[in-house]
């Protein structure tokens, strides 16, 4: 399938800003089961200072805010052919070993609930338990907007009982350690009834034979061609399109507009 996305992120500020820096993770990577045509990332009101590969493979950039600026725009848009995999991505490519996607972070540790979700997985193979946990997510955290915030933990959202596709990527990341499969956070985009207003999350497992393949709790599915992957990580913060930091006393307001569109 040939997707269009565009992602334009604006902050506004009510002064001039002392200093900010953000960090960027807004580039599809070629893999599996997708492959870029064009992606270009166009920012006003802010420079570009450094640009890398993060220790889980991720695009990377750093931006850099100060002086008179009040308001910075970053327009990330692009062209991207998705393939039809039923979810797999592949054998784990990277720095990064696998063992380190076996450890619980702090939005991704498994308290009592997290463990009780564990022990009901039951019997079967790596896969089936897998597919499995996702519905046993999806029937756990009921998917509710406003219920949760960036600094949610997964623990937290199986004690509310609600969350987004962040909490469902977390939650599903946090059983799925305690059962024994690496497993992490993957930031993107999702085309649903022709285009989506927002930005996707879910969670892969590392199933032995096929390497990472991709669970979505929100949706009850693994990962078709209606999807973009941008970045991967242990949690949310790994992953995160963007984030940082500010200097000063300027109040800010945020608006995001994503399409995806075939």
């Amino acid at each position: 399938m040939h997707l269009r996305v565009s992602h334009r992120t604006e902050y506004r500020y009510d002064q001039p800003m002392g200093y900010g820096l953000q960090r960027l993770r807004l580039k599809p990577p070629d893999g599996k089961t997708q492959r870029v045509i064009s992606w270009s990332i166009d920012i006003e009101g802010a420079r570009e200072e450094l640009r890398y590969a993060d220790a889980f493979g991720n695009d990377t950039r750093l931006v850099s805010i100060d002086g008179d600026a009040h308001a910075v725009s970053i327009v990330a848009s692009g062209e991207v052919e998705t393939y039809p995999t039923a979810g797999v991505s592949g054998p784990q490519k990277g720095f990064m070993p696998l063992w380190v996607f076996e450890q619980p972070t702090e939005l991704t540790e498994a308290g009592k609930k997290g463990r009780a979700l564990a022990r009901s997985l039951g019997e079967g193979d790596q896969l089936t338990r897998m597919h499995r946990l996702m519905e046993l997510v999806a029937d756990s955290v009921a998917y509710q907007t406003g219920a949760t915030d960036a600094a949610t933990t997964a623990e937290q959202a199986l004690e509310l009982g609600k969350g987004v596709c962040q909490d469902h990527a977390h939650v599903f990341c946090a059983v799925a350690r305690l059962a024994g499969a690496p497993a992490r956070y993957v930031s993107g985009y999702l085309m649903k009834d022709g285009e989506q207003a927002a930005s996707h999350a879910w969670a892969e497992a590392h199933v032995v034979g096929l390497g990472w393949v991709g669970f979505d709790p929100s949706n009850r599915m693994s990962p078709d061609e209606t999807y973009v992957s941008v970045a991967t990580g242990r949690d949310y913060r790994n992953a995160a399109p963007v984030s940082g930091i500010r200097i000063g006393h300027a109040v800010e307001s945020l608006a995001v507009q994503i399409t995806v569109e075939q």
